[in-house]
């Protein structure tokens, strides 16, 4: 039942990472023991963790470099690496531009043409690798890329726009049939992004492998800043993962679900597991590492838009290797490097050998997790500048 907010307007209340912590249960296991793999299609990935489809995280080095280490990454087919043929000037650019010259440069670089002839080049440089490919387009451009994805050899592909829904009306260009082109693609397709259970629910039943959970958390997103919309990832991922348990039970189909942005350290990639993922698509925590194409920068996909860009280019930094991002050893001590040891850590310490079992740990709201007794440690992150 929501709350009042005026008298005759009610809404319901929704929660962050911030506001909720997980409690441990009556067993524990060693970390070393947790399985943490998902499954997408019909195959098994052992690190539930994908680099997001961003210009300033993935690039055909990256995007080998993480799949050499059993992670996937995405690359956008509607960035620069598809755009320049040699798309390092173009990067260099983009870190080396003041704040305020940045969203009118990322705008202009991106009104260069998409050559195809580059899509299936970049795919064939990651597939090369022997690594998983996977890739990334809106869904006006999805029938058109994924048949030359498909071709080139990529293992899955995304359909992401900022809201997806099964019924989209526009009279300037054709729609996407969300079911008749899962049917024609011979490789797993994921959808995104959205964050009720009915849309969640009519997008399972189009026929995806996956989908992607967040609307707007994205550390360098303003959508919901700009458009005033989302629902706080906590709330967001269960609604969805309940659509994704009815829709199991009513049809046999198991479709994993992702949570896709606002989580910035280990415990957050934890407790969205705890409210249901599968598995979670981060950026910024990537954007990070020394192989990202950023440079230490990291931008929206929806930076470039002509008229309303609805993300930013952030400063982020180098933290450290993409391995010690993933694996450790952590050199910080503030959650945003090896996440997959914090993930087995977690788990062990929550008695959940596997992820659906973590999808089953008690969860509290608690607004004073990060703070109670913190302190010293919030003062030294201020005078730090963090």
């Amino acid at each position: 039942m929501g709350m009042y907010i005026g008298k005759d307007r009610t809404a319901r209340r929704s929660y962050g990472f911030d506001e909720i912590a997980l409690v441990p249960g009556t067993v524990t296991i060693n970390p070393n023991e947790v399985d943490t793999s998902f499954n997408i299609g019909n195959k098994k990935y052992n690190v539930p963790i994908l680099a997001a489809a961003m210009d300033g995280v993935v690039d055909v080095d990256f995007a080998i470099a993480m799949g050499k280490l059993g992670g996937l990454a995405v690359l956008n087919l509607e960035g620069v690496q598809t755009r320049y043929d040699n798309p390092e000037e173009v990067l260099d650019k983009i870190a080396h531009a003041t704040p305020e010259e940045a969203t009118e440069l990322v705008q202009g670089l991106y009104t260069k043409p998409i050559q195809e002839k580059l899509i299936s080049k970049r795919i064939a440089q990651i597939k090369k690798a022997g690594v998983p490919t996977v890739v990334s387009a809106i869904p006006q451009r999805a029938e058109k890329f994924g048949a030359i994805a498909q071709e080139a050899g990529a293992d899955i592909f995304i359909v992401q726009s900022t809201v997806a829904t099964v019924k989209h009306i526009s009279t300037e260009y054709k729609t996407l049939d969300f079911k008749k082109f899962c049917k024609s693609m011979k490789i797993p397709v994921i959808i995104g992004n959205c964050v009720t259970y009915e849309v969640a629910l009519e997008l399972f039943k189009t026929g995806p492998s996956g989908l992607l959970i967040g609307i707007g958390p994205g550390a360098a997103c303003t959508t919901r800043g700009v458009l005033g919309i989302g629902v706080p990832q906590v709330t967001a991922t269960s609604d969805c993962a309940t659509a994704r348990d009815h829709f199991y039970k009513k049809t046999g189909k198991y479709i994993p679900i992702i949570t896709d942005g606002g989580m910035n350290t280990g415990g957050d990639i934890c407790k969205a597991f705890a409210c249901g993922a599968d598995a979670v698509m981060v950026g910024s925590a990537f954007a990070k590492a020394k192989e990202a194409p950023g440079r230490g920068f990291h931008w929206g996909m929806a930076t470039p838009h002509a008229n309303l860009p609805r993300g930013t280019r952030i400063r982020v930094g180098t933290a450290g290797t993409l391995d010690e991002i993933l694996f450790g050893p952590a050199r910080l001590d503030d959650g945003s490097q090896n996440l997959m040891g914090a993930l087995q850590t977690s788990m062990g310490s929550l008695g959940a050998k596997n992820i659906k079992e973590m999808h089953k740990v008690d969860i509290v709201i608690a607004p004073s997790i990060k703070t109670e007794g913190k302190i010293f440690q919030q003062a030294q992150r201020v005078g730090m500048g963090k």
